[in-house]
């Protein structure tokens, strides 16, 4: 028995006894040689994903007010590497994105205090966007729930216009209220873009414009 040869199935090389695996192929029982039974095992290995668990709708909300300027963020390594990056791609002050680099850099000794971690918000105002009436510009953090007064001084936070339960007649009247008294980020500005909704049992967001909400931003001419 020990000297019998078999043909694999899969390669049609011969081999030992010894080396014999059987599995079942489209329902038949088969010889296959040892590496081509690790390569079919490795083709039936598919990870298993569960279902993601589904948030109740009726948990609290934080609605911001939605900055029109250009996405930004800072990212600080755990060994101090500073980076700063847009929505789509990292940026440095010789491949810019409206300044955001160049004025993170020269603002990082107060900036590295946000500490270890991704840090998102807007870079808005002068020259971007709405402008917003402003001669400079504002990079204004997006996490409310951490930052507030005690932020390195050269950064802003959104505002907050609302927290408390899911309610859409709630963020039916926000929106009304900030098209009626302008933004709250740069007071005096009759333009506001909309808000901002972060669901915070779902860790989800969703957005509101005060103008063609319910057109697709594809369609914007």
């Amino acid at each position: 028995m020990g000297n019998t040869h078999y043909p694999c199935f899969k390669c049609l090389h011969l081999f030992k006894s010894n080396e014999l695996n059987i599995v079942t192929i489209h329902g038949h029982n088969v010889p296959v040689c040892n590496k081509c039974k690790e390569k079919l095992n490795k083709e039936k290995i598919v990870e298993f994903e569960s279902f993601n668990k589904i948030s109740r709708l009726s948990r609290e909300i934080v609605i911001t007010e939605k900055l029109d300027g250009t996405n930004a963020q800072l990212f600080i390594t755990e060994d101090g590497e500073f980076l700063t990056g847009s929505r789509k791609r990292w940026v440095t002050p010789k491949d810019d994105n409206y300044g955001f680099s160049r004025w993170a850099h020269e603002h990082k000794d107060a900036l590295m205090e946000l500490g270890v971690g991704r840090h998102y918000g807007e870079w808005w105002g002068q020259g971007i966007q709405r402008k917003y009436g402003l001669t400079e510009k504002r990079f204004s953090l997006f996490n409310t729930h951490r930052w507030g007064e005690e932020r390195p001084t050269c950064c802003d936070v959104v505002p907050v216009l609302y927290q408390g339960m899911f309610d859409t007649v709630k963020i039916d009247e926000v929106l009304a209220d900030l098209a009626e008294h302008g933004s709250y980020a740069s007071e005096g500005f009759m333009n506001p873009e909309g808000i901002v909704i972060f669901h915070t049992h779902g860790k989800l967001l969703f957005k509101k414009t005060i103008k063609d909400d319910g057109v697709p931003k594809s369609l914007f001419k």
